[in-house]
């Protein structure tokens, strides 16, 4: 009995909590924050609105470029400077610009995503140290890279190379990432990025500053950022950071504010783009939420057959309840609420997409399963076994790969035994489909790896020469 009123509860939390992140909710919530947003681009209307993908790009209908910073990059005990995340045009357009304003939002909890407390403070500082010992190594050479500049007065000698960190941020955690830099420095010095480009751009070293909503700022006193002896890279946390859930309510609606609605959009904008919801913001917001999701379903759907009609890619949308009929609920309205969004591509290969004469392609688990008798073997991805018209064993190999969120290691771990059964059936002439839950994800970078495992140049196969080892590595971490 103790058993089931726990679950009643956990049941009955859950269901309060989803009727909270409803479509409309997160729309509103997302609009509010754009207000504040927009403010700040005023204080500074000279410098470049960056969006950081992905939530970012929710809070304002025009950006001048977007960026990618990865929280879990900034996570603590696992800091990380990504080569394959340069984010080198960012530096560049500070350069040219004097700085840019970059949005991004995080969930109830935080003021700022760990994206922008740490990710972009390591970023900013491992700049600096590549460009300082750009200027002192070539100091000799060439006078006019540390002559003193007319401007800015600053040279190699004064460029500060300093890591800065966000108050919150412990002294202990900023000395475990101090001892790191010297290491990234390194990594981005070897990876073939120039430097001397960067060097030539910036006038003044790379700093972050941080705003909030809980942050003061006198309009009267706003300073000028040319004046400043940095180039300022302004992180911009878009959403409130209350603790608890808010109820707002307007002279038409009322509806619950939700911190960080941009995040994580696959599980509830319903094939909804920022795009699309900044050209219709003003309809979506003002009719309210009780034509919400259909408004969205309308506007979807109208910009699929738009974009269809002029061939471009243009998948098919659909939306599959996640709680089975016996699942408690507590309203009809809110059980629309709780859904998943696939995508799945309407094609006359019936999902089944081939790379060229390579005999490979790629598909959706479900897609697999059904079409199986289509293909000589198949390479399943999927986290779950399918069930195929294959017998033989040499047909069909499962290698339950999981998202990195999940296991990092998982894609590199089962690279080996990808690659290999692809050899195996592949210089036989037969024909390989690889799949994954959606088509779109895990199947792609082994489908990847395996293309530069196997193939030359002539995209022939040359099953002598196959790859492995550091080179499969390096591949999943560019991945």
């Amino acid at each position: 009995m103790e058993n089931e009123t726990k679950l009643s509860i956990y049941r009955a939390a859950r269901t309060i909590k989803r009727k909270d992140n409803t479509l409309y909710n997160a729309l509103r919530s997302i609009y509010e924050d754009s207000i504040f947003v927009g403010e700040i681009s005023q204080l500074w209307p000279q410098l470049p609105l960056v969006a950081n993908l992905r939530c970012g790009l929710w809070y304002n209908p025009k950006f001048h470029s977007t960026c990618y910073f990865k929280s879990t990059d900034g996570h603590t005990n696992n800091w990380s400077f990504n080569t394959s995340r340069l984010n080198f045009h960012i530096a560049l357009l500070a350069g040219q610009k004097g700085g840019c304003i970059i949005v991004d939002s995080t969930r109830r909890g935080k003021r700022f995503p760990d994206s922008m407390s740490k990710t972009i403070p390591i970023w900013t500082c491992v700049l600096n140290r590549s460009i300082f010992n750009y200027l002192n190594t070539f100091s000799n050479a060439d006078a006019s890279l540390v002559k003193q500049d007319s401007n800015t007065g600053c040279n190699s000698h004064d460029w500060d190379c300093s890591l800065h960190l966000p108050l919150w941020v412990s002294e202990t955690e900023k000395a475990a990432i101090e001892d790191r830099l010297e290491g990234w420095t390194k990594d981005l010095e070897t990876s073939g990025a120039d430097i001397a480009i960067l060097a030539s751009c910036l006038k003044k070293p790379l700093r972050p500053l941080w705003i909030s909503q809980k942050t003061v700022i006198w309009i009267n006193e706003v300073p000028d950022y040319d004046s400043w002896d940095f180039t300022p890279i302004i992180l911009v946390s878009a959403s409130s950071t209350s603790g608890v859930t808010q109820h707002r309510t307007t002279s038409e609606f009322s509806w619950n504010y939700i911190p960080g609605a941009g995040d994580d959009e696959e599980s509830w904008a319903r094939g909804l783009s920022p795009n699309l919801f900044w050209n219709h913001a003003y309809d979506l917001i003002s009719t309210g939420p009780d034509v919400c999701n259909q408004k969205v379903a309308d506007i979807v759907e109208k910009d699929r057959v738009y974009r269809a009609r002029r061939g471009q890619d243009a998948p098919q949308i659909t939306i599959k309840p996640s709680i089975s009929e016996s699942s408690p609920c507590l309203d009809p309205l809110l059980c629309s609420d709780l859904s998943n969004i696939t995508i799945s591509s309407s094609d006359e290969e019936r999902g089944i997409f081939w790379l060229g004469s390579t005999d490979l392609a790629l598909g959706s688990s479900q897609i697999a399963a059904e079409c199986s008798s289509n293909v000589d073997c198949v390479l399943n991805c999927d986290q779950w076994p399918i069930s195929v018209h294959h017998q033989e064993a040499e047909a069909y190999l499962h290698l339950p790969i999981v998202s990195s969120k999940m296991d990092r290691f998982s894609l590199f771990n089962n690279l080996s035994s990808a690659v290999n059964f692809a050899k195996s059936n592949l210089t036989k002439g037969r024909t390989l489909l690889i799949c994954c839950h959606d088509g779109e994800d895990i199947s792609v970078c082994v489908c990847l790896a395996i293309l530069i495992s196997l193939f030359n140049d002539e995209v022939r196969l040359v099953s002598q020469n196959v790859r492995c080892g550091d080179d499969l590595y390096m591949f999943v971490n560019l991945q």
